[in-house]
């Protein structure tokens, strides 16, 4: 008697998250949700960096410390980003991943914790995220996200891939930024157009080899390209012993690690320190700097963190064929929702706010199609709260190669859009560049928003653009004047 499993066979799990409607199966989604975990793992050793090393106006660290709290935070940032991802695979149904927002948290560190205390700032991101959630209740999220022309959400899906691609070869220290000079960014850790050290062979062996297992169709081939550049990374360190390339804030050898040295810790296993959580003042923000500009960090959040989820969604949505021919997805409303909750879930854990990760396409890209990917993802973080030390095992350079792949993936879609039409072309075409180009979804976003609404107004096809676009547009003008109109104001 045969005892294979068939779809129907699979029971609860296939009726719940729609693997076999959705063309997938257990297999496919487990690999997905480990492929996206190891792709966004970094941000529990990157957030600790970012926010738990940056004291307060009243310099004192997160957690009212005199000194950084590592420990404190890398279990928040773990603990929160599993409960959320979580959330999204049981509630959003898809496979997307959430946690600490890059950017948000930086201009949180620099940008608003200078000027408050800690749970001052963190109450405002909480009330970032109440305020999106509301937005999600009253239709407007949706109403937004239905409101977008197909071809731009194309577009955004394109320049996405770009972005992640991006982020793939910086953080692998392939490109950097020259800081002077003619030309802006070029090859190398020190951007001297030169490829040294280990770390990058390793980097370029990472991207040739999950190239080859795409191209050759093998199943699991992203994950297996991260697991096997790992090993590779672990085996030329222990050979070559690179070491770190940054220490003590400082960049000591260009041609170390850029993040994670890849060894076997020291001990595996250690008990998380919560204590975080319940950390925030909801209003203190609004003693400490005065209500017009509490009131423009909310807002300058609030706009970030709307359109950066929203293009991440879309193209993500795109790449798991999950968006319909009339741009429009099955539970768009939870989906958002649950992403709104993150933000504020963040903020009240005292890791800054929670956002849906791009480097879900990695998953997508391993076969994931339902939330059963992401309940895997959500787990994996929580078990990474008590494996801290074997989420560091894994180097940039031995999960960006990931992104790169993914990135090209999500630039096949271009073919969608209409480069005949210049009225949605030239949009389309901002909306692409300028994500990578000004390192910002949200940048893209905009310019390509606002680009479309002033072509068609001044071609005479204002009635064409919906009018919700027309209060976007106008919405990411202010966001583009935000500082005039602060120092107007203020």
């Amino acid at each position: 008697m045969s005892t294979s499993v068939t779809p129907q066979s699979t029971g609860f799990l296939d009726r719940f998250f729609f693997i076999s409607t959705r063309g997938s199966t257990i297999g496919q989604e487990v690999r997905g949700g480990f492929a996206t975990f190891f792709t966004m793992a970094y941000i529990v050793v990157l957030n600790p960096i970012i926010i738990g090393t940056v004291a307060d106006k009243t310099g004192q660290f997160l957690g009212d410390g005199n000194a950084p709290q590592f420990a404190l935070v890398a279990a928040g940032t773990a603990f929160v980003a599993g409960i959320v991802t979580i959330a999204m695979g049981v509630f959003g149904r898809v496979p997307f991943a959430l946690a600490t927002g890059l950017g948000l948290n930086a201009f949180v560190a620099f940008g608003i914790a200078s000027q408050m205390s800690w749970e001052d700032a963190m109450g405002l991101i909480v009330l970032e995220g109440i305020v999106i959630a509301i937005l999600v209740v009253t239709g407007f999220r949706v109403a937004v996200f239905h409101a977008i022309p197909g071809q731009l959400k194309t577009a955004i899906s394109v320049g996405i891939g770009l972005f992640i691609a991006l982020i793939g070869f910086v953080d692998a220290g392939f490109v950097r930024r020259t800081g002077a000079g003619p030309v802006p960014v070029q090859l190398g850790v020190l951007g001297n157009g030169s490829l040294t050290g280990w770390p990058t062979v390793v980097f370029v062996v990472g991207v040739l080899a999950i190239a080859v297992l795409v191209v050759r169709k093998v199943r699991g081939a992203i994950l297996l390209g991260i697991i096997g550049t790992t090993l590779l990374a672990i085996i030329v360190e222990s050979i070559a012993k690179a070491g770190p390339q940054v220490a003590g804030g400082k960049l000591v050898n260009p041609n170390g690690w850029s993040l994670t040295v890849p060894q076997w810790p020291s001990k595996v296993l250690e008990t998380p320190d919560l204590s975080l959580i319940g950390q925030f003042s909801l209003f203190g923000g609004f003693a400490k700097v005065g209500g017009l500009a509490a009131v423009l960090f909310v807002f300058t959040l609030m706009l970030a963190d709307f359109f950066d989820t929203m293009g991440t969604i879309v193209g993500v949505g795109r790449q798991a064929g999950l968006v319909r021919e009339d741009g429009t997805m099955e539970r768009t409303r939870e989906i958002l929702l649950v992403d709104s909750l993150a933000a504020a879930a963040g903020g009240a854990a005292s890791v800054s706010s929670n956002t849906t990760y791009i480097e879900s396409a990695a998953g997508v890209g391993e076969g994931a199609r339902t939330g059963l990917a992401s309940v895997v993802t959500g787990l994996l973080f929580l078990l990474a709260m008590f494996f801290a030390p074997l989420t560091e095992i894994v180097p940039f350079e031995a999960a960006t190669p990931a992104l790169v792949v993914v990135g090209f993936l999500m630039m096949t879609q271009i073919r969608e859009i209409d480069f005949t039409d210049f009225e949605i072309a030239i949009p389309a075409f901002l909306t692409i560049v300028l994500m990578p180009f000004t390192y910002s979804i949200t940048v893209g976003i905009g310019a390509g928003f606002i680009s479309y609404v002033i072509i068609k107004a001044l071609r005479g096809k204002a009635r064409e653009v919906h009018p919700l676009l027309w209060l976007v547009a106008v919405l990411f003008l202010l966001y583009f004047a935000l500082e005039p109109i602060k120092g107007v104001l203020l």
